[in-house]
């Protein structure tokens, strides 16, 4: 039985991460342009919303920035309504950019 090797995406990419209304836009930025790839390949909308799973409730959108060797993920309805009318504490932003750092990929 093999077993899979993970690593956080933390130790790969940094985060930024920003929010307008309901909407949630976050950046995962390689340090090294080798793990481009690899987060390319791994880090999909299907398993970020997976990853939010609670939190983000709808539609997961990616854009890949190769030159930067970032990927830009925009969520809709991720922030209980809005920064202004949610009710959570500090599930905004950074937060969310934190949280995303933490999700393990499977690695070769």
């Amino acid at each position: 039985m093999s077993t899979i090797k993970t690593i956080a995406l933390r130790e790969l990419a940094h985060a930024r991460a920003g929010d307008k209304g309901d909407i949630s836009n976050l950046s995962l930025i390689a340090y090294e342009r080798k793990d481009y790839e690899l987060l390319r390949r791994q880090v999909t909308p299907e398993r970020v919303r997976q990853h939010f799973a609670g939190i983000v409730q709808g539609s997961v959108t990616r854009y890949d920035l190769p030159q930067l060797g970032a990927l830009n993920f925009v969520m809709q309805q991720a922030l209980g309504g809005g920064v202004t009318r949610s009710l959570a504490l500090d599930a905004h932003g950074k937060c969310l950019g934190a949280a995303l750092l933490a999700m393990e990929i499977p690695i070769s």
